[in-house]
């Protein structure tokens, strides 16, 4: 799923499956969609769409999934992706009760889920990776998050910068995912979106396009 030219930039997207109080995951259909509806969009000039990946709504479980589609990615196991150029991983969760979409610009050092995920655990105050240090620890996306959401805004989005992504799943992924793209000389990003009642389907799978968009702009 590639755009005419030579890829200088390959995104990665990953979502999440259902959990506890929210039977639907917009993420999960997002990312379910997201080749399709680019094809028939056209992907950005110099952009190629990588793995698109639903993750179970799990801390340890999602990690476990997380780390081998992301080494997957950068091993050269699957030639379809070009070995040069910037690789991005992004990443969309849900938060149930927004009523726009969120750029997160960090993820901290702890979970303390509200409720227990999918594989039924329920961690209080533990360091996500306790070599890292306290739960205080926090790791910032290398992207220029006040750039992207004022892009997006521009574009008609109701989209505003965080910087608390909770102490659930998405934090718990993206503390992850951030920890490997500084080893990896890549970069991650992560968007919480609304729920389909909130922001209708098709107006998200314009935002995720635009967010396409936006990050192929940069490189």
């Amino acid at each position: 799923m590639g755009s005419e030219g030579p890829p200088v930039l390959t995104v990665h997207v990953t979502g999440f499956k259902k959990f506890q109080g929210v039977h639907e995951n917009p993420t999960e259909t997002i990312v379910n969609n997201l080749g399709r509806y680019m094809d028939k969009k056209g992907l950005p000039k110099g952009l190629l769409l990588g793995n698109c990946s639903v993750l179970d709504t799990a801390g340890e479980g999602a990690v476990e999934q997380l780390y081998k589609i992301l080494e997957t990615s950068l091993s050269g196991q699957n030639n379809q992706f070009p070995s040069s150029g910037s690789v991005i991983w992004l990443h969309f969760g849900v938060n149930s009760g927004a009523m726009k979409f969120a750029v997160e610009n960090q993820a901290v050092n702890e979970a303390t889920f509200r409720c227990p995920d999918e594989h039924g655990w329920k961690p209080h105050k533990v360091p996500i990776v306790p070599s890292d240090g306290a739960i205080t620890q926090t790791r910032e996306t290398s992207l220029p998050v006040l750039k992207i959401v004022k892009a997006l805004s521009e574009m008609g989005f109701d989209v505003v910068p965080s910087n608390d992504a909770g102490r659930f799943v998405c934090n718990y992924v993206y503390y992850h995912s951030l920890r490997f793209a500084k080893e990896h000389g890549i970069k991650s990003l992560f968007i919480h979106f609304p729920l389909f009642v909130t922001v209708e389907e098709e107006t998200q799978m314009q935002f995720a396009a635009s967010v396409l968009e936006v990050l192929s702009s940069l490189i």
